[in-house]
């Protein structure tokens, strides 16, 4: 009953600029991430409600030189059906996910990939996050083989997909809150996506 979730909300997501102007003059043509750490799996990726984050991340990958100059492009969207690793349902169901997978790849003598830590990170965050990645992908997978098995499996593909990330170490001595938290949120399904916009800032 409560699944569904359909108002509208502002994310942000960080790129190089010459991404953000295609997004706005041409929409309809969205790059979707299919990193092997993608926290939350594959799709597109925009931080909720969070222009700051979205931009530090992008200058981030600019120092770097990932991208050239970084930007941020605003993102209209619904929720629509998600795996919302903020409400307990779903976290239950992504447990029962992960020992479906544990079991077949021990079956097949394959190991369970890891979260891994970014050298560079001294707060050892594990950020490389191949485990949560592949249970991710896995539920998706199996969800998408049992709708096509059974028409009538009761089961529907997610939208999105959206959780709350705690990194970057305490914002003040002795802090439970981290400097860097956010809630991220990856697009699956693109008719989430209502438009894109220049934010004001």
């Amino acid at each position: 009953m409560y699944h569904s979730r359909t108002n509208l909300l502002i994310g942000f997501h960080g790129c190089d600029e010459s991404v953000a102007q295609q997004l706005i003059n041409k929409p309809k043509n969205v790059r979707t991430s299919e990193k092997p750490f993608d926290w939350l799996g594959h799709g597109f990726y925009v931080w909720e409600n969070n222009y700051s984050r979205a931009l530090q991340w992008a200058k981030d990958k600019q120092k770097k030189d990932k991208i050239k100059k970084a930007s941020v492009v605003g993102v209209v969207f619904t929720l629509d059906y998600c795996l919302d690793l903020l409400d307990s349902e779903f976290i239950g169901i992504l447990a029962e996910y992960y020992s479906l997978m544990r079991d077949d790849l021990k079956l097949i003598g394959k190991e369970l990939p890891k979260n891994k830590d970014v050298k560079e990170d001294q707060y050892k965050d594990l950020l490389i996050r191949e485990l949560d990645c592949s249970v991710i992908e896995y539920l998706h997978q199996k969800i998408e083989e049992a709708i096509n098995a059974n028409e009538n499996s009761g089961l529907k593909k997610f939208d999105t997909a959206r959780g709350v990330f705690t990194e970057g170490g305490p914002a003040f001595p002795g802090a439970g809150i981290k400097m860097k938290s956010h809630i991220q949120v990856c697009i699956r399904n693109m008719d989430s996506i209502k438009g894109f916009f220049l934010p004001r800032i």
